[in-house]
């Protein structure tokens, strides 16, 4: 098993970027594994942070190290910065394309990993929620699963925003300057309601989506309505709540489910 801290020259950004990677390339003997390089491509899950984080926001705040050994995944953790992983044309730094082409083309180069999108899986929390459920379903050609735990899905307050009413995130300014004009969001291909929706209509392949909110977390409201939304539309999903809050306790907890949700699926 070993743990990478790699800078790579991203194009979408024009810059060097920062990724954090777990490959259990060697899986030791206590977790199933022959000790030796693996002869197999790996599963690969990006996990992207939430608002005000960065790349090695997973590796500090969960088991995942262990996990991946356990699941015999590679994990991929980029720094999306506070751009909720949407492309930014004015800064010239694309963030999606940068977790959906540039992270993918990069780690698929570098380290043994299956092409196959039954086997690319993308998700975060939070900000990273969010990022997961876009990007997973705007490039559905690329991610097969979706990983997305107390997802921020602001549609319906971003619509509602006012610049005269305080937030306690961000001014005004950055939700424009992030999602375009306000009023717009809702039906764009940054609404993940939008999103998954036409995908159904245009009959192009669907992620399996796996989403857990916890039910004293600050979005709970959020996560249910979109969880309702898909059952609406008829888009099968995976909906997981429980006791938890806004924090690390949870997303640990869930993460492990999710990977386990993963396995069931192979």
């Amino acid at each position: 098993m070993a743990v990478f801290e790699i800078s790579f020259f991203s194009d979408a950004l024009g810059r060097i970027a920062p990724m954090t990677a777990i490959v259990p390339i060697e899986r030791p003997h206590h977790y199933g594994g022959s000790g030796k390089p693996a002869s197999e491509p790996f599963r690969a899950v990006y996990l992207l942070h939430g608002y005000s984080g960065c790349n090695t926001d997973w590796i500090r705040g969960s088991r995942i190290e262990q996990l991946a050994m356990a699941h015999n995944i590679a994990v991929f953790m980029p720094s999306g910065e506070n751009g909720f992983y949407l492309d930014d044309p004015i800064r010239g730094a694309y963030y999606s394309k940068l977790i959906c082409e540039d992270i993918i083309d990069f780690t698929r180069a570098v380290f043994p990993l299956s092409v196959r999108r039954e086997d690319t899986t993308i998700g975060g929390f939070s900000m990273g929620g969010y990022g997961a459920l876009r990007n997973g379903l705007y490039r559905s050609d690329v991610f097969g699963n979706i990983i997305a735990f107390s997802s921020a899905i602001l549609t319906d307050e971003l619509a509602n925003m006012r610049a005269d009413e305080p937030n306690p995130i961000a001014p005004y300014s950055y939700y424009v300057h992030t999602f375009g004009p306000l009023d717009k969001f809702p039906g764009s291909d940054k609404d993940p309601k939008a999103l998954a929706k036409a995908l159904l209509t245009e009959g192009k392949p669907v992620p399996n989506i796996y989403i857990a909110c916890g039910t004293e977390d600050f979005g709970i409201a959020q996560n249910r309505a979109y969880h309702n939304y898909l059952e609406e539309i008829g888009l099968d999903h995976v909906y997981m709540e429980s006791a938890g809050e806004h924090n690390w306790a949870f997303w640990d907890e869930y993460i492990e489910k999710a990977l386990c949700w993963l396995d069931e699926m192979k």
